[in-house]
């Protein structure tokens, strides 16, 4: 009769813990950060077509960092999950805080019960009808969310990229200048100049229509960079 060699549970999590982190690491940065009409996203992705960030609802987006498979079906999870909300209740009950908190549980449950966690790091943000009502919210491999002001950076640089952000962001930044702010913290930290076909990026716009979310690629995002 075999036996399963006993683990104390403190040194299960302490090794899930190290081996989430050691695939998020190996995944490119994400940025967020404010600016005067709502809210930045910025990655370094090469891929046209595998998007590290989306658009989730009306006002509401995603980003997210690791392995792609894995932080892209909490993507269609939280998209199926705020239409059902918006048509069952009402489009304005779908809140960035309701999505993260179900991103927390799922992930804290994936985490404390499977072998393997997943190697994610996400981000929710909505925009606000006003710059104070802008929210976002990182949620972590374990389920753990925190909730930020003003930038937020998720990879394996992470503490490097949020001390050149800090550097960078002042309320009320242009769009312009927030794209300035974020390029040049990942330049920094990653000791090369980011070409413009390598960025994503996306905005959640709150000038615009009902659906917040737009785009910048090509043309555009090489013209707001170069200033």
């Amino acid at each position: 009769m075999s036996f399963q060699p006993y683990v104390p549970p403190e040194q299960l999590m302490k090794d899930r813990s190290e081996y989430a982190r050691k695939g998020i690491a190996r995944g490119r940065s994400v940025v967020a950060m404010e600016f005067a009409d709502g809210l930045l996203f910025l990655a370094e992705n090469p891929s046209a077509t595998l998007h590290k960030i989306s658009e989730i609802y009306d006002r509401i987006a995603f980003a997210g960092v690791g392995k792609y498979s894995e932080f892209e079906d909490l993507r269609i999870s939280g998209v199926r999950l705020a239409d059902l909300r918006g048509y069952s209740y009402g489009r304005e009950d779908v809140t960035a805080k309701t999505l993260a908190n179900a991103y927390s549980q799922a992930l804290s449950t994936i985490f404390t019960t499977q072998m393997k966690p997943y190697e994610v790091e996400i981000l929710v943000g909505q925009v606000g009808d006003g710059p104070q009502e802008n929210e976002l919210f990182h949620i972590l491999f374990d389920g753990s969310v925190a909730d930020q002001r003003g930038y937020v950076a998720m990879g394996g640089r992470s503490e490097e990229l949020a001390v050149q952000l800090k550097e960078g962001y002042r309320e009320g930044l242009t769009l312009q200048d927030a794209m300035a702010a974020a390029t040049a913290a990942l330049a920094t930290v990653e000791e090369k100049q980011a070409e413009v076909q390598t960025l994503e990026a996306a905005v959640l716009d709150r000038t615009r229509g009902r659906r917040k979310f737009r785009r910048i690629a090509g043309g555009e995002l090489a013209d707001i960079i170069a200033g």
